[in-house]
C-alpha cells in the first residue's frame, strides 16, 4: 500500500501542472511563442553581414539610426516566412521599412525568392553560418525585432507577422508613418 502512494502522489502533481498549464493557455496567460529576451530596452547588437544581391556592399543595423525600423530574420527554407512573405510587402507598401537577414540559407535560394515574389526589404543582409542570428538570439524564423530612432530594440516577435500582430506589438511606433 505504501509503495503506491508515492507514484500517486508524482501522477497527481504532473496531472495538476499539466491542467494548470493547459487552464494558463486558455486564458491567454500562458503562451508558447512568447519568447523572453533581454533584448529589450538594450542597444541593437551590432553586426556587418554581406548584402545578398551585392556581397561587395554591407548591411548594418547603425545605418537606420533615426527612424523606427525592423529587422526580420528569415529563410527560404522556412515554410511560415513564405506564408509572412506578402504581408511585409504589405507593410514596405505603407513605407515600414524593413531590413531582412536571409539566415542558413544559399544565396542563390534567397535570391530567387525575392526576385520571384517581391522584395519588402530596404537591404537584405546574407547570413549563411549565423553570425548575426546568434548576437541577435534568434533560434527560429521568422523573428521580428522593432528597433526605434535611436537604436534600441523594442519589441521581439517570433512567427510571422500579420494586421493582428501588426496592430498589437508593432503599429504605435509607425502611426505618423502610415
Amino acid at each position: 500500500m505504501n509503495k503506491a502512494i508515492l507514484p500517486l502522489g508524482i501522477f497527481v502533481a504532473l496531472a495538476g501542472l499539466f491542467f494548470y498549464v493547459l487552464q494558463q493557455m486558455g486564458e491567454g496567460e500562458y503562451n508558447p511563442r512568447d519568447i523572453p529576451t533581454e533584448f529589450i530596452g538594450r542597444a541593437a547588437p551590432e553586426f556587418a553581414l554581406p548584402e545578398l544581391f551585392d556581397p561587395q556592399q554591407q548591411v548594418r543595423p547603425s545605418a537606420y539610426k533615426g527612424k523606427p525600423w525592423l529587422l526580420n530574420f528569415w529563410g527560404t527554407w522556412c515554410p511560415e516566412c513564405w506564408r509572412e512573405h506578402p504581408y511585409l510587402l504589405q507593410l514596405k507598401a505603407r513605407g515600414v521599412p524593413i531590413v531582412g537577414v536571409d539566415w542558413r540559407d544559399e544565396r542563390a535560394d534567397g535570391q530567387a525568392m525575392l526576385r520571384e515574389n517581391g522584395n519588402p526589404f530596404v537591404a537584405v543582409a546574407f547570413d549563411p553560418d549565423s553570425t548575426a542570428a546568434i548576437d541577435w538570439g534568434v533560434y527560429g524564423a521568422p523573428e521580428t525585432f522593432l528597433i526605434d530612432a535611436d537604436g534600441i530594440i523594442r519589441v521581439k516577435h517570433k512567427g510571422a507577422l500579420n494586421e493582428t500582430v501588426w496592430r498589437e506589438k508593432f503599429a504605435r511606433w509607425f502611426e505618423d508613418k502610415q
